[in-house]
């Protein structure tokens, strides 16, 4: 996993997944430098994927002092019982229905909670983080956050982008990819990742976003695109228009089978198992 400083005192843990039809989507986790670190998510948890040495090269992970979950979807807790075993003075930073969720697979260790909602803060010694609910999030658990003393927001899954190629979704920052693009992009995932949108009141919809026009933050650091430092306004006009969007329609059976087809060895089809017709 590439890991990349975007502030003096934040590093992006970077990983990305190949999605047919799509795009590469970025998927990061963070850490936080604060006097009782932080780890904000913690990854897919695929096999060649080693989140602790990634968190290793930033800090020892018997340092964290906190794991902000911001939702229990699994590319955002791939790492989370690793890091738990590695860092046994930390706590999950989640919401109830968070830890409800994950209780169904996995349960988190409940004496290592700490359950918190939109709008409460959490103290890590040097700095204040305020959870807030995003404007745009898949799971109903989803709780980001505010970090006073940086001035970044952490937007979970809120205003990602599935990229055309793995070197953009692996960027230092979102200023390598065309203003165009982006916008398709941040569009096409919002109809991906939040098809509810297009069934919402538009005027409430657009009144989630004061929060984060009221805080005006400096960089946005979602799970699913590059750092985006100084381009919050124009982030929120994109999606501003995400209710007037095209709904998203996946693949279906049909467009399954003709890509299985494409894979296939050239001279074409299947192999027969001997002593069978065709």
């Amino acid at each position: 996993m590439p890991v990349h400083k975007v502030h003096s005192d934040i590093s992006v843990l970077n990983d990305s997944l190949e999605v047919p039809g799509i795009g590469h989507l970025p998927v990061n986790a963070f850490v936080l430098l604060a006097s009782e670190p932080v780890v904000i998510d913690t990854g897919l948890g695929l096999p060649d994927r080693n989140f602790l040495e990634a968190v290793g090269s930033v800090l020892d992970p018997a340092d964290v002092r906190w794991i902000w979950l911001t939702h229990p979807d699994r590319d955002h807790t791939g790492g989370i019982f690793d890091l738990l075993a590695a860092a046994p003075g930390a706590r999950v930073v989640t919401a109830y229905l968070s830890a409800g969720l994950m209780s169904c697979e996995r349960p988190l260790p409940i004496d290592r909670l700490y359950l918190l909602n939109p709008g409460q803060t959490l103290d890590v010694g040097d700095r204040t983080l305020t959870g807030f609910r995003p404007p745009l999030f898949d799971n109903p658990a989803t709780v980001g956050l505010f970090d006073n003393r940086s001035g970044a927001c952490f937007s979970s899954d809120c205003f990602g982008a599935p990229l055309p190629s793995p070197e953009l979704a692996q960027a230092d920052d979102v200023g390598a990819v065309d203003v165009e693009e982006l916008r398709a992009a941040q569009l096409l995932w919002a109809t991906v990742d939040s098809p509810w949108v297009h069934n919402v009141d538009v005027q409430k919809y657009l009144g989630t976003f004061q929060t984060l026009q009221d805080r005006e933050p400096e960089l946005v650091l979602s799970t699913h695109l590059p750092p985006a430092p100084g381009v919050t306004g124009s982030m929120i006009d994109t999606l501003s228009s995400a209710p007037r969007e095209t709904a998203f329609v996946g693949p279906d059976q049909a467009a399954l089978e003709k890509m299985l087809a494409e894979f296939e060895p050239a001279g074409g089809g299947h192999q027969s198992a001997p002593g069978s017709p065709g």
